[in-house]
């Protein structure tokens, strides 16, 4: 065997020898064989671009091309659905036409459905499929709606992360029914927190919030009392609707539901997602029970451009007025500061005015008030006098706290009182603090006695503690004369109200204004500094009714208009100045002919003054009307109902 191993491996050695050149040794052979291989290659590439089209492109279209297939290439990879969102964004341009005709959209809508059948939640996160499937669940029949909600339903909560997808779930509860809502809001349980936490699932909880029943929205709240609540959630019902009220019943510690609940307040006041009113809610039950040191950490967390976004809510605003009641000098300046630049917007809001109305009401510094607030209402005065929401800090002003312009609700928001910090409150907080202490189980662990008797403590304040005022040191007659006449919005409200008379007196809202303008304001606060510009007021309210009546006219008249008249009237019993200029401009002479129709209310109103000269006035003229039947002197009682 050796021998022949030993001759294969000779002939295998001159084999290979034998390919060599006999008069080239192999080291130099290498050498030139590279350097010819390289020349090669260059005569063929060279020949290549002679014959052949370029690989890489020339021009700039060439090359955009190029990018937009590579990048394709890409995405093919990447995404796996990819050829179907393209086909599906083919249809979603035709669908979405507002030309399109209702049943070739429904074919369209359906052919879409058929696609994404089997596939929704994959492809629900999508940029491009998310819009198709909005557009498609807005206009599909209920069966193919119901049908992707099924599809759907057990993914929700993880679309509800999703920045796209979002506005699909948004969609899809808006349309969802009673069952499908109350499923829904089944599935966020124990999730609840989580989701207020990101900037994209606090979305969905609000989404679910707002359409949701009372019962429902006690469900979601509980969550966030208490551990026990969020696992149990049927220990509350609907009639506990607030958070002391379930305390009580179901005998809950205070130190662990306030230990659970700022440990759900505080991360999401500390990423400021601060705009939805389950929030608000929450903050406003915590109030109710947390100590004196909580609640002011809060204040003073939310004293800054945080609550500009938080106040328009009905919720949200009553913490705004919290914050300004109890918030300290310093705070109270972040929050008008926060304000600045937002203050038309907040006015003319149905709860935001009630901020502005608490700040003119509370703030002692009315130079920042007068910089930062009156300034900007003065320049959209005219609007805000005309309207319902923007009169309201104007009338707070003029006439402070009146019942006739603000409601019971309204007026409740302004006196609300947070009972860790009112000194209203400190004799039942010290009452409380006996029994809280007396009522301690002498089995409870220490750590629960130590948390139950610091935050009775902290309940306890002092009344002589300057920062618990509920409302500034100043005197409000000094603090309404420095905002409304020192600041010179009084004046600008004459101008306003004089030059546009005829369309305030005419209007709903602008005729409040302009009656608490004529009148001087409660108290006579415009008087006597500017009594030229209230009399030159009521002149031109008195050149309105000298007017003829004119049964041409588009326009009613003054006196027989529903608003105007019952304002004039009205001045006339409550203004004696106003009264005597109406007569002698307007009314002397003529009333025969006003003492018909609704303009006899206006005349009447002369004899029922309670300004004896005022009755003097007119009762010569309107004594011989009365004997003849044309008018009616009304008596006491049937003032009371006009």
């Amino acid at each position: 065997m050796a021998p022949k191993n030993q001759h294969d491996g000779t002939l295998k050695k001159r084999k290979r020898n034998t390919t060599e050149p006999p008069h080239k040794s192999p080291s130099k052979s290498k050498a030139p064989t590279k350097f010819a291989a390289s020349k090669k290659h260059k005569p063929n590439s060279a020949g290549k671009e002679k014959n052949e089209k370029p690989t890489v492109p020339v021009t700039g279209r060439e090359r955009r091309i190029q990018s937009k297939e590579l990048a394709e290439a890409r995405k093919k990879k990447r995404k796996r659905h990819y050829t179907l969102e393209q086909e599906l964004a083919r249809l979603w341009e035709k669908m979405r036409r507002h030309e399109i005709a209702k049943e070739d959209r429904a074919k369209l809508v359906t052919e879409a459905l058929q696609k994404m059948k089997g596939k929704i939640p994959e492809i629900a996160g999508s940029h491009v499929s998310s819009r198709v499937l909005q557009t498609c669940v807005k206009h599909c029949s209920q069966a193919e709606r119901d049908a992707v909600f099924e599809e759907l339903q057990p993914h929700f909560l993880n679309l509800a992360y999703n920045a796209y997808s979002v506005h699909l779930v948004k969609k899809m509860l808006d349309n969802a029914s009673k069952k499908q809502l109350a499923g829904f809001i089944s599935s966020l349980r124990g999730h609840v927190a989580p989701l207020l936490r990101h900037m994209v699932g606090s979305v969905v909880v609000e989404h679910a919030y707002e359409l949701a029943n009372a019962a429902q929205k006690q469900q979601l709240l509980s969550e966030l009392y208490s551990t026990e609540l969020q696992l149990f959630k049927d220990l509350v019902s609907s009639k506990e609707s607030r958070l002391l009220d379930i305390m009580s019943k179901l005998d809950l510690q205070k130190g662990s539901v306030l230990r659970h609940m700022a440990s759900v307040i505080q991360p999401i006041l500390e990423k400021g997602i601060v705009d939805h009113s389950i929030l608000h809610r929450l903050l406003l039950e915590y109030f109710t029970i947390a100590g004196k040191t909580s609640v002011a950490e809060i204040i003073q967390q939310l004293s800054s451009p945080l609550l500009v976004r938080m106040i328009g809510t009905k919720d949200g605003a009553k913490i705004g007025v919290l914050c300004v009641k109890y918030g300290s000098a310093k705070e109270r300046k972040k929050i008008i500061k926060g304000l600045k630049e937002h203050i038309g917007k907040t006015a003319y809001h149905q709860y935001g005015c009630m901020v502005l109305v608490c700040i003119l009401s509370v703030v002692d510094d009315t130079k920042l008030i007068t910089k930062v607030i009156i300034r900007e209402l003065q320049s959209i005065l005219k609007e805000l006098v005309l309207d319902k929401n923007g009169r309201r800090p104007l009338l707070q002003l003029l006439h402070p706290n009146c019942s006739r312009y603000f409601s019971p609700e309204d007026l409740a928001s302004l006196n609300s009182s947070i009972p860790s910090l009112s000194l209203k409150d400190q004799s039942e907080t010290s009452s409380q603090t006996e029994t809280s202490k007396a009522s301690l189980d002498d089995n409870e662990s220490n750590e629960d006695k130590e948390v139950t008797v610091d935050e009775v403590n902290k309940d306890k304040t002092s009344v002589d503690d300057s920062d618990l005022a509920e409302s500034g040191k100043k005197d409000p007659l000094v603090r309404r004369q420095e905002l409304l006449i020192n600041s010179g919005l009084a004046e600008s409200l004459l101008d306003v109200c004089t030059e546009s008379v005829g369309e305030l007196i005419r209007s709903n809202f602008g005729k409040e204004v302009l009656y608490e303008v004529a009148t001087g304001g409660s108290g006579g606060i415009l008087h006597p500094t500017l009594d030229d510009k209230i009399n030159s007021l009521h002149k031109a309210i008195a050149s309105l009714a000298a007017l003829p009546k004119s049964e041409d006219s588009e326009e009613e008249h003054v006196l027989e208009n529903f608003h105007s008249n019952r304002t004039i009237r009205k001045l006339i019993l409550d203004c004696p100045s106003f009264a005597s200029t109406l007569w002698e401009e307007a009314l002397k002479g003529k009333c025969e002919s006003w003492a018909h129709g609704h303009s006899c209310k206006v005349i009447s109103a002369f004899l029922e003054s309670p300004d004896s000269e005022v009755q003097k006035l007119a009762k010569k003229e309107l004594q011989p009307l009365i004997d003849n039947g044309i008018l009616k002197n009304l008596k006491p009682t049937e003032q009371a109902t006009q």
